[in-house]
């Protein structure tokens, strides 16, 4: 049940996450939204979400939520914790399916006007492609969060558009923008490697003869391929050609390496930011780090680099090669939340606390229901085995036995996806 605003009591915060990626979102937002909630202390509770993308314990450590690790859980399982209501907010982040899923679980678990958690979802970074999709699919939070006035606007246009209800539309920011600002002294250039972006082995390829060959035109620079996943693990999107393996055959100088690890930790070393697309490039802008976008390879709505038109920051290598330092405008900084004048976390806090001072909250009510998506929304539900409501909890050996048979075919499954089926597709390219 919501704690009480009146006197200093301990929020409790659960964060579903899908990802790496969108735990280091989830639990750091979960951070933001929660702090000084009518002088309220934080308790955040971590869950991952079972799946083709569940990350390992490694890419956890690298996230920087400073949080235990969260434990692992099946939607229907998920339900049956919060039923009882030990939470006062539910941070769901995950991709757009998922939350429509659990949206509709809860909102089963609270079909009347109840004391229930605030529910909250939003995008772990730049939103370029699926946007009517996604966001219809995240409608039903009390609170949508937008990370930039840009994506507030649009936002909004798409619930009005429909008819639905934007009043959950709610400014905010990346949470992991910061860190120190750049001091104009390191000369390290770094490329922010994406998992799907590029897909195509030729484009993959190309982006790494150029890298390459950057770092022996420039000796005396450190070149850095900085990697979200090792061999083997998946992130937001499945990788299925890992640059690592790619640049084996190019013979880099011994000026090029791979880095791994927090990004904020890779930042603090870079004098330049080279990438296609990648969040990371929101995060080096912050702090004022030189921002290459790369249009070598077009700029196309698929690679996302059509976000930055405007920003100043689209290139080529070969500009960068001649030694060309994009600077960015401003006024775009500011359009697209880079630069948040003020805490960006005002107005959500408020509206935090504004909810959780109500004695009850209405259902949570999605735009897709069975009368406005018949189509769509029954293969969602059923892909999360949410098609029926939350079965009461078992008992004694029968429970057990069935537990250890799911985790059995779930290990099996996520073997077959994570380790098999990419060599299996890598041999079908020979």
């Amino acid at each position: 049940m919501p704690a009480e605003t009146s006197s200093r009591k301990t929020l409790r915060v659960a964060v579903l996450a899908d990802s790496d990626t969108r735990w280091k979102w989830g639990a750091l937002t979960a951070r933001r939204i929660a702090g000084d909630i009518s002088g309220a202390d934080a308790a955040i509770t971590g869950f991952l979400l079972r799946g083709r993308a569940t990350p390992t314990a490694r890419q956890l450590g690298e996230v920087g939520a400073g949080l235990p690790a969260p434990r692992e859980v099946t939607g229907t399982e998920f339900l049956g914790l919060v039923r009882g209501g030990p939470y006062d907010v539910i941070v769901l982040a995950l991709v757009g399916g998922s939350v429509q899923a659990l949206l509709h679980g809860l909102a089963r678990l609270w079909p009347q006007p109840a004391r229930r958690p605030v529910l909250v979802t939003g995008y772990v970074g730049v939103v370029y492609e699926k946007l009517a999709d996604g966001l219809l699919l995240r409608h039903g939070a009390d609170l949508v969060l937008a990370n930039s006035p840009y994506d507030e606007e649009r936002f909004r246009a798409v619930y009005e558009g429909v008819g639905a209800d934007a009043s959950c539309v709610t400014r905010a920011a990346l949470p992991f923008l910061g860190g120190t600002p750049y001091g104009g002294v390191a000369d390290t250039v770094v490329f922010a490697a994406q998992p799907s972006v590029p897909e195509r082995r030729a484009d993959r390829t190309y982006l790494l003869r150029r890298l390459v060959g950057h770092a022996r035109l420039h000796p005396d620079r450190e070149v850095v391929l900085k990697l979200r996943s090792k061999p083997g693990e998946h992130t937001t999107h499945i990788e299925e050609l890992p640059y690592q393996r790619l640049v084996r055959d190019l013979a880099p100088p011994p000026n090029f390496r791979l880095a791994y690890g927090h990004m904020g930790d890779v930042l603090d070393r870079t004098g330049l930011l080279v990438t296609v697309s990648s969040t990371a490039a929101l995060e080096s802008l912050h702090r004022g780090i030189p921002t290459a976008v790369l249009t070598d390879l077009g700029v196309r709505e698929p690679l996302g680099n059509h976000h930055f038109l405007g920003s100043g920051c689209l290139t080529s290598w070969d500009r960068l090669d001649a030694g060309h330092r994009p600077e960015a405008d401003e006024q775009w900084l500011v359009r697209h939340g880079v630069r948040t004048p003020g805490d960006p976390y005002d107005a959500v806090r408020a509206k935090l606390a504004a909810l959780l001072a109500q004695p009850r909250l209405a259902p949570p009510a999605p735009y897709y229901t069975a009368g406005t998506a018949t189509g769509y929304l029954p293969g969602i539900l059923a892909r999360h085995r949410l098609d029926e409501a939350p079965p009461e909890r078992g008992s004694g050996v029968r429970q057990a036995v069935r537990h250890a048979v799911r985790e059995a075919a779930r290990g099996a499954y996520r073997h077959g996806v994570q380790r098999v089926a990419p060599v299996i597709r890598r041999m079908g390219e020979l």
